[in-house]
């Protein structure tokens, strides 16, 4: 038994990927489900909704590769960070879970920012309170839920309900926990001093092991609903991003990966934990025994894409459904119409708030600059320029920190595309690789497993005997100098709109 089974549970559908140990994709399969967003800024989900998303993406993975659930050696899980999946004494969900871009807990955040100090919680933790954090989501509950609040034994993230329904087996992964706000990132164990200070008891959260740690089994439950053998080796795994990553070849200082999915994040490989002081990037166990990495995070990447198929691009899905098509794809190809810079157009893509380099929850998307020669083209090509910007924050951020940069490698939807690619080259000022063959973090879970199956020695191993890298696309001097300017604006407006941001949070009054 050679194949791999890696498992990611995404914030809009369950991926699975079959894979050899050799890195080929044998098979996939996915299964979509819905978001909640009861409010402005608010995100949930159904964890019943993963359970059931991820034994039809694997039935279907499966079925694809032609393997039967005895081929399979491992299984790697993979899947959103953040997200407060909140369980009963007997493991019953006690309200949906409250995902990594739900911004409602930012009162909580700054309250306890403020009566503990931003400083003693970095020096913790390796990272400031924020509203996406899985700690301040549990201080919402209980200040808003009590009688919720009151019942929670156990406190899962999204992949680790998965596990759990899988293998019957609570258990985590030292990277996922990192984006906690309960995890001593440099000692890579739950903190007791963040214990104390959220007053929450240490034995909610479950155990955390190195990445491709076998920690459970496929039980016969798990085996009925899967197709899965009972009793195959199931690996901690690890968050989407350190898993990507790991898919990606993001082991070693000096390899950078940007990756566009819903958000968007720029992710660089550490051999010690490397802080912030101010916050603004995330300093968080890797996937790779013994090593760190720092982040900076776009909330809404391909999310603003999303938003703007979902709301304006009718005329996009029908030429899309006409001709097979996806629809991303006949947006960015009417969005190359238009020139670099979109021809004056900004667009801020805080539809979800922002994390790097901000860490403003009260911030909101703009689109500024509207004439009337505008049209479609230019508002498509503007939300990708506006994304690419963002993530040239995060990347400056990580530089400034003096963690070397080397080589950016793309991945995500927003590398399958040409001109995404070339816009990021432009706005970066520096050349980009984009990926060939992976499946994102499911690759990297799958690569995960094959470690804990002792297919490879190492993780760097594995990666050297799986990931390939794509072509290289290079920065265009008269876009670059576009870009630059653009830019110039682009930093401004947030500056300029920062006032406006709170008061308009203060009179719609904070969710």
């Amino acid at each position: 038994m050679e194949h791999l089974l890696g498992i990611d549970v995404g914030t809009s559908a369950c991926k699975a990927v079959v894979m050899s140990a050799s890195g080929h994709v044998l098979g996939s399969g996915s299964a979509a489900y819905g978001l909640a967003q009861p409010a402005p800024a608010w995100a949930e989900q159904d964890p019943a909704d993963w359970w059931r998303g991820t034994a039809e993406a694997v039935a279907r993975a499966l079925a694809a590769s032609g393997c039967r659930g005895a081929d399979i050696a491992a299984v790697g899980l993979t899947g959103q960070m953040h997200g407060a999946v909140l369980l009963d004494a007997a493991d019953r969900v006690i309200r949906p879970a409250l995902l990594w871009c739900d911004q409602r807990s930012a009162a909580e955040a700054g309250d306890l920012a403020a009566r503990v100090g931003q400083e003693r919680i970095i020096a913790a933790t390796g990272n400031p309170a924020l509203p996406n954090f899985t700690a301040t989501k549990l201080l919402w509950v209980r200040a808003h839920e009590p009688e919720l609040y009151a019942r929670i034994r156990h406190v899962l993230l999204p992949k680790d309900y998965v596990r759990l329904c899988l293998t019957g087996t609570a258990a985590t992964d030292v990277s996922d926990a990192s984006g906690t706000l309960a995890f001593d990132v440099a000692g890579r164990r739950w903190s007791a001093e963040m214990a104390g200070l959220l007053d929450t008891p240490a034995e909610w959260w479950p155990p955390a092991f190195e990445s491709p740690s076998v920690v459970a089994a496929v039980s016969a439950s798990g085996a009925a609903a899967t197709g899965l053998r009972a009793g195959t080796p199931v690996v901690a795994g690890a968050g989407d991003q350190a898993a990507g990553a790991v898919g990606n070849g993001i082991v070693a200082p000096g390899l950078v990966s940007v990756t566009i999915g819903t958000s968007g994040v720029v992710f660089a490989a550490t051999d010690a934990p490397a802080r912030d002081p101010r916050g603004r990037l995330h300093t968080f166990c890797h996937a790779v025994p013994g090593g760190w990495h720092v982040m900076g995070v776009t909330q809404a990447a391909g999310g603003s894409l999303q938003w703007w198929r979902n709301r304006f691009g009718e005329v996009e899905s029908a030429v899309a459904a006409a001709s097979g098509e996806d629809p991303y794809d006949v947006l960015l190809r009417e969005a190359a119409a238009a020139p670099a810079g979109a021809a004056g157009l900004v667009f801020l893509p805080y539809l979800m708030g922002e994390r790097t380099p901000h860490t403003d929850p009260d911030a909101r998307g703009v689109v500024f600059g509207i004439s009337p020669t505008h049209g479609r083209a230019a508002f498509a090509r503007a939300i990708a320029e506006g994304v690419s910007q963002s993530l040239r924050d995060c990347l400056d951020l990580i530089e400034a920190l003096g963690c070397p940069v080397h080589q950016v490698r793309m991945a995500g939807g927003g590398a399958r595309s040409a001109l995404w690619r070339q816009i990021q080259a432009d706005v970066f000022a520096r050349p980009v690789r984009a990926m060939r063959g992976s499946e994102g973090p499911a690759s990297g879970a799958a690569i995960l497993a094959s470690v804990g199956a002792g297919l490879h020695g190492s993780v760097a191993e594995a990666c050297a005997a799986t990931v390939a890298v794509g072509e290289e696309t290079r920065p265009q001097p008269d876009a670059v100098a576009a870009y630059i300017e653009q830019g110039e604006v682009y930093r401004a407006l947030y500056q300029a709109l920062r006032p406006v941001y709170r008061l308009a949070a203060e009179r719609a009054g904070r969710p």
